[in-house]
């Protein structure tokens, strides 16, 4: 399967150049779902490929990336399962909580661990991750995690 990928690098540049008040009202979101209750979302992916037709799960593909994009540092070149080992921060057993848990608390879950530790990540490869987010997808996470920890 061929699937397409939006631009990543054009979104995060819209999302840093959003104002502080529309930027605010999408951080403040408690939930994924709450996002479609904010005009400010819908003018930041529509240029990326959003339409009211699109299936309940490609949107949901949209609300994580939104949920979470202001909760890291696109200063880094880890994936996220790196960047989140290295700092020494994330206890195993709260990363695997992340990956056994269906949506929306496994991504509100995942929320809460990038605020607290606000990891420095490579956005591209973050993003291509969250986008198909899935068992598939956690599991690397939890693979990448492990296999980075330093003793």
């Amino acid at each position: 399967m061929n699937e397409h990928y939006p631009n990543f690098a054009g979104f995060y540049a819209v999302w840093q150049k959003l104002s502080p008040g529309p930027k605010a009202e999408l951080r403040r979101v408690t939930d994924p779902d709450d996002l479609l209750d904010i005009p400010a979302f819908y003018r930041l992916v529509e240029p990326f490929g959003w339409k009211s037709d699109l299936p309940r799960w490609e949107k949901q593909r949209w609300q994580r990336l939104v949920f979470l994009v202001n909760h890291i540092s696109n200063k880094g070149e880890h994936s996220l399962g790196k960047a989140l080992a290295l700092p020494g921060k994330v206890n195993e057993k709260r990363l695997f909580q992340i990956v056994r848990a269906d949506y929306p608390s496994d991504v509100k879950q995942l929320r809460r661990l990038l605020k607290q530790i606000e990891p420095d990540v490579n956005w591209y490869k973050m993003a291509n991750q969250i986008w198909r987010w899935d068992k598939y997808r956690k599991r690397n996470l939890m693979e990448d995690f492990v296999l980075n920890q330093r003793d």
